[in-house]
């Protein structure tokens, strides 16, 4: 086929294909012909009238014959007025006058449609029962067009709202034009088969489209066959459309696509299949579904013939015998062939099995509906009987309900028949007897019509479902049953007469038919003439049952159920929460989760929020720096030969991510880079494009040296170039040639959404933006701070709906927004004032559930949407930001970060050319100070702040990180304050005169330790003037303090006996003297203070000591003791006051005033686990966390790939060598000592400290494990 014949059928394709019937049925154009004038007196009816001259015939527009329109008798909502367009007639517009003259019009009002003047159905609008604007006076005239046109033959108009200072009125017009149309009534046993030639068929395009409607929930509706079971069937099934395709021999291209609901309504509904090469459009309705098969869909093996209605030889479908369809069809197409036009005339490619006529048949059945659970239904019933039999048709969503109650005759017992949890449940009651009770039936609530039966005879009582013997159930009765003269369905009467009905549950919300009252079925029309029982709250003549799942607004894959009223999402295992799932319970980046206070670990992104991709899981390295790690499936160096460019070696790479997820990341990141390593000998690397850039032709840019080398290492940094998806290699098969490649993880850094801000300077400036489009979702999280009382945030405005933040008060943040069902708002009311110039979070959402507002950690509002109100947010000005274009005080302040469903808002760039408004926002310490910990400082950036951790006894991004260190047998580590001046040349002055800066009367002092030996001496600081602190532990294993500040006095000794403190765990101490006073507070619970004697100045402190002292001084004897042992074991984070010797021991040995002697190795021993101190080293599975977490952990599981446990058991192997080596080193040095300190050793080391080493170094081995493998 040459290609303009081609790009002709393509563009053929793209035309709609409903187009064909609508020419079919002409007059598309222009359809907006006077309906109603020309019609006769008797086209019009009505519910009653007020009197003659009201009657219905005087409703048309603009008359003032009679009393000048239609009044009933009763102005109420059961009230109705019909028009009879005497055919099948396109409805495009109506309109609407009051009474005139009067006072009585009508404000607004529905429409219903019919084919027959039965089983009526509301005209719905924006997926909702659409309420029509009415009449503000009498004689103005009020249009409206419809969305989408009417095909009917029924109108009827019921008001809603009136004048209330007046009656129902009404004058109407219609318009619209003549609807032509081909139908066949298809009985359930009668079939059309459809021959065609081969020459017919497009290889471009095949398409089906066509109407139909029954009353029947299951039915084939067209079916194609072929060989080997080869099919494609179009089938009804439990009232939604299913569409079966199986073709090719592995039958890779099976689908079975789903669509409607509810469809066995007696109402006319619209299908389109089109298949255009491998995909797949199916529409039923407004709904679409798009299938794309994995291959070409092949038709070679398909039979050239359609049956509709049915399958001719079931034998042929592969599958067991199905029902066939019972309905009507209209406008059956298939690739533009009017198929029921052939069949009309005899044509001979059309073959009828069965009883088909030309005309659609009409079923008279009467449904009515309950509308809330206050609704009910009293009927008469034969009083004295000795037999009780009913029987009717419902359908439900709701599990709970009653059916029918009615009192016994003649007892004060009574029946009772009503849903609980989806299944049947019939009792019978009687005071003084035991209630008996069966089940039948599950599942009930469905929204599927069932039958059921009962009878009570005697003493005996019994119950079917849906003509079921399977779903029956019988008992015996302790009493014999007689009838009463009254049966309530639905539920009972709010007139407090208890004894007539009773309820053990909420009314029935629903539809009922076909009720039967011992052998006579009830005529529900004589309900609405009120020439039969009693009623409220009810709809007679249709079924206003609405499938609330369809379409299904659960967002992100969540799980939508419903009841009568409403529908309800389940996010279990999305990743999402909220009433629509719409919202992410994941941060969007390593920056976010840094700022809320999280280390480094494995965590779960959303890197679009709310939109639509799903969360990924990445590694965190919260450093200074917040890198973001995406590891793939090839992180090890692989060696490449005998490859060439006609069998090149190619390698794809797979991500933890999708691509769009991983764009997205690079996007939003401030930086990105992947390390590329090539080693190669006598071999290229093609040149190809790969993922956008052409490898061969980057690492010749990013070579490291100048030289050509036989290897060669660099960073692919240019955004547009990552990730690496592709890498080929072709020359490695000549002699002695060979390559190798290693493609390190995806690296970014920092977030540029997360810290981009704008300040407002005046209150008449503002920031637009293109509309925001939330019609269903909307969600708006931004960062504020102020000084500022009031000001607007945000706001966007349609022709009548709008969307505004703003704050309203010092400690008032409101959300409004109107989406057709009146204006409404949602307020979060804060205990202290917003506007202290911190960084304040706020986030709002709206959805068709509900509306909600969150600021900060305050108690989030919600308020609940109407059930059946307005659900589109329609706008259509720009966005504006700090600013309104109304009359709205202005923002002043700044705004950070501002999201609308997940698309980030670049502020800053806006900024730059908009008077009034600078880019960026200084004072970021003063909201998140408070991350800096155990002393860090808080250090100002322009894109954020760090935490300056140099005064600190901790690292890490936020000074949380542990120091610690394993002490060996006679480790020293000491930190000198000050250099030791000569005193002899100075012995005539006193301590103060040099010291000065050195003399203290207050300490803080605090540190962590674990060990098994006692005593210990855990830390000393001594003083040019023979002052001295020591703190040991004692024999007994009980924590001493011995200050000694007065050279001519003894140590004041303070002990903490309430116990051993060397039992192997870890003990956090912190010391705190306040000149004589002494605060002392262990395991952050145990707390204690005492008062000094010996004096209140620390002169001329000179050096601290931790483990063991090596110089000789005058100390104590207790002290002496525990020196003697020094200190074998764990410290950790030690601070003085602001001096942190164990971290100068640690990091800075070169700079530091400080000198390291014996076994002292770098250790995580210090955490409460002995492992790394964040939590985030253990992750936890993805599907535990269904709704919202704890902020503070790391969330998922850690997808645990090959090179995780490569990575894990090379680092303990290389651990243990490297032990091995230096446990066989040291045995060479030390032989000798090691023999003649045996013994010894044996005696000192008791069993608890070894078990303590052997602890702290499993404790090192898995940590240094993990950060190799995460670093």
């Amino acid at each position: 086929m040459d290609s303009v014949t081609e790009i002709f059928f393509k563009m053929l394709f793209l035309l709609p294909v409903h187009n064909w019937n609508t020419i079919v049925a002409g007059n598309k154009y222009n359809c907006d012909d006077q309906l109603v004038s020309a019609l006769p007196q008797s086209s019009f009816s009505s519910s009653s009238e007020l009197s003659s001259s009201h009657s219905p015939g005087f409703a048309r527009l603009n008359r003032r014959d009679g009393a000048g329109g239609w009044s009933p008798l009763v102005s109420n909502k059961y009230q109705w007025l019909q028009i009879d367009l005497g055919e099948r007639t396109e409805i495009t517009a109506v309109a609407t006058q009051g009474g005139y003259g009067s006072s009585d019009w009508v404000t607004s009002y529905l429409l219903m449609f019919s084919d027959s003047g039965r089983n009526w159905k509301q005209y719905h609008q924006e997926e909702i029962i659409w309420a029509f604007s009415g009449n503000t006076n009498a004689d103005s005239v009020v249009h409206n067009k419809l969305q989408h046109s009417i095909k009917a033959r029924f109108l009827r108009f019921v008001p809603l709202d009136w004048n209330p200072n007046g009656r129902i009125g009404m004058r109407i017009e219609v318009y619209g034009c003549t609807y032509r149309s081909e139908v066949a009534d298809f009985d359930g046993k009668s079939c059309l088969l459809y021959r065609f030639s081969q020459k017919s068929m497009t290889a471009l395009k095949d398409v089906i489209s066509l109407k139909f409607k029954t009353m029947q929930s299951d039915g084939i509706l067209l079916h194609r066959g072929g060989q080997n079971g080869d099919h494609i069937t179009l089938e009804l099934v439990k009232g939604k459309l299913s569409l079966f395709i199986n073709l090719g021999d592995a039958k890779i291209n099976s689908a079975n696509i789903t669509l409607g609901s509810l469809l066995d309504d007696q109402h006319w509904h619209s299908v389109l299949i089109e298949h255009f090469n491998n995909q797949v459009n199916f529409t039923v309705d407004k709904h679409s579904r798009h299938f794309h098969a994995k291959g070409e869909l092949n038709y070679s093996d398909l039979d050239y013939e359609l049956s509709f209605g049915g399958i001719p030889l079931p034998g042929k479908s592969g599958s067991l015998p199905r029902k066939n369809f019972c309905g009507c069809f209209e406008n059956l197409y298939y690739n533009g062939v009017n198929i029921i036009d052939l069949a009309k005339r005899r044509k001979p490619q059309i073959y009828i099995m069965g009883n088909m006529s030309f005309s659609c048949s009409e079923a008279q059945m009467v449904p009515v509906t309950f509308l809330s659970s206050s609704s009910y239904l009293a009927l008469p019933g034969t009083s004295g009987q000795d037999e009780v039999s009913i029987s009717f048709q419902f359908r439900t969503w709701n599990k709970e309900g009653l059916l029918l109650s009615t009192k016994l005759h003649q007892t004060s017992g009574g029946l009772l028949l009503y849903l609980s949890d989806g299944k049947v449940k019939m009792s019978i009651y009687k005071p003084g007897k035991a209630q008996s009770d069966i089940f039948a039936g599950v599942g009930l609530n469905n929204g599927q019509w069932h039958s059921v039966s009962l009878s009570a005879k005697r003493s005996r009582m019994n119950l079917m479902v849906d003509n079921d013997v399977t779903s029956s159930a019988h008992a015996a009765v302790p009493t014999h049953i007689y009838s009463g003269d009254t049966y309530y369905f639905g539920g009972c009467p709010n007139n407090g007469n208890s004894s007539e009905c009773k309820s053990p549950c909420a009314g029935f919300q629903g539809c009922v038919r076909l009720i039967t009252i011992g052998s006579k079925a009830v005529d529900l029309i004589s309900l609405q003439e009120n020439s039969l029982g009693n009623f409220s709250n009810l709809q007679i003549d249709l079924c206003g049952i609405i499938d609330r799942c369809l379409p299904n607004y659960c967002e992100h894959g969540g799980e939508c159920t419903q009841a009568w009223n409403s529908f309800y999402c389940n996010c279990t295992n999305t990743g999402y929460m909220g009433a629509t799932c719409h919202s992410s319970i994941y941060e969007q980046s390593c920056e976010a989760y840094k700022h809320i206070g999280n280390t480094s670990g494995f965590y779960y992104i959303d890197s679009d929020g709310s939109g639509p991709l799903g969360p990924f899981l990445i590694y965190c390295n919260m450093t200074d720096t917040t890198w973001t790690v995406i590891q793939h499936n090839n992180t090890d160096l692989t060696r490449v030969k005998n490859a060439n460019r006609e069998n090149p070696h190619a390698v794809f790479f797979k991500y933890t991510a999708t691509l769009e997820q991983l764009q997205a990341t690079i996007n939003y990141a401030e930086h990105c880079e992947q390390e590329l390593v090539y080693h190669c000998k006598k071999s290229r690397l093609l040149n190809k494009r790969a993922n956008k850039f052409q490898i061969y032709k980057l690492l010749s840019g990013i070579r490291t040296r100048k030289k050509p080398r036989t290897n060669d290492t660099g960073f692919l940094s240019y955004k547009e170039h990552l990730p690496v998806t592709e890498i080929v290699v072709t020359d490695t098969d000549r002699p002695n040639s060979e390559a190798a490649y290693k493609l390190g993880p995806l690296l970014c850094r920092g977030d540029r959404t997360f810290w981009n801000s704008a300040s407002f300077n005046t209150e008449a400036s503002y920031l637009h933006f293109p509309t925001f489009h939330g019609e269903l979702s909307a969600d708006v999280s931004f960062f504020f701070k102020t000084t500022a009382s009031s000001g607007m945030f945000l706001e966007n405005l349609g022709i009548k709906d709008f969307i505004r933040i703003e704050l309203h008060s010092p400690s008032e943040v409101t959300f409004s927004f109107d989406v057709g069902n009146g204006p409404f708002e949602v307020t979060v009311q804060s205990p202290t004032p917003l506007n202290d110039n911190q960084w304040h979070y706020v986030k709002a959402e709206r959805n068709i559930k509900e509306a909600l507002l969150q600021v900060d950690q305050l108690p989030q509002k919600t308020l609940t949407a109407p059930s059946d109100g307005h659900i589109r947010l329609q706008l259509n000005s720009q966005l504006f930001v700090g600013g309104t274009a109304s009359r709205q005080k202005g923002f002043l302040g700044c705004i950070r970060s501002l999201q609308l469903n997940g698309i980030a808002l670049d502020l800053e760039e806006r900024s730059k050319i908009t008077p009034g408004v600078e880019p960026g926002c200084p004072g970021h310490c003063s909201s998140y100070g408070n991350l800096c910990h155990n002393g860090g400082k808080c250090r100002e950036e322009y894109n954020g702040f760090s935490c300056d951790c140099a005064s600190s006894a901790y690292s890490g991004p936020f000074c949380q990180k542990e120091i610690s260190a394993y002490f060996g047998a006679g480790a020293s580590v000491v930190y000198n304050f000050q250099e030791y001046y000569t005193l002899a040349k100075n012995s005539s002055s006193h301590a103060s005169s040099f010291y000065a800066d050195m003399t203290l009367i207050r300490e803080v002092i605090s540190f962590t330790f674990r060990t098994t030996r006692t005593p210990s001496l855990l830390l000393y600081v001594s003083s040019f003037y023979k002052e001295y602190l020591s703190v040991i532990l004692a024999k007994n294993g009980s924590l001493q303090i011995r200050y000694k500040l007065d050279s001519h006095q003894d140590p004041d000794v303070f002990s903490i006996n309430f116990k051993s403190m060397a039992d192997g765990l870890l003990h956090r101490v912190k010391i705190n003297r306040e000149e004589e006073m002494l605060y002392l507070e262990i395991n952050e619970n145990e707390r204690m203070q005492f008062v000094l004697s010996s004096g209140t100045e620390f002169n001329a402190i000179k050096s601290l000591v931790l483990g063991k002292i090596l110089e000789s001084n005058d100390i104590d004897q207790d002290t002496m003791k525990a020196n003697s042992q020094g200190f074998v074991g764990c410290l950790s984070s030690v601070q003085f006051n602001h001096f942190a010797p164990l971290k100068a021991a640690l990091h800075h040995t070169s700079s530091a005033p400080v000198i390291v002697k014996g076994r002292f190795t770098a250790s995580n021993c210090g955490t409460s686990t002995g492992a790394d101190s964040t939590s985030s080293e253990t992750t936890h599975s993805f599907a535990d966390h269904s709704g919202p977490i704890d902020e503070g952990e790391p969330l998922a599981n850690a997808i645990r790939s090959d090179s995780a446990i490569i990575g894990g058991v090379i680092a303990v192997v290389i651990f243990i060598l490297l032990c091995i080596t230096a446990i066989a080193v040291r045995i060479y040095k030390k032989k000798s000592v090691y023999q003649k300190n045996e013994a010894k050793g044996s005696e000192n080391e008791d069993s608890a400290e070894t078990a303590l080493k052997c602890e702290l170094s499993m404790q090192n081995t898995v940590n240094e494990n993990q950060k190799e493998y995460y670093f």
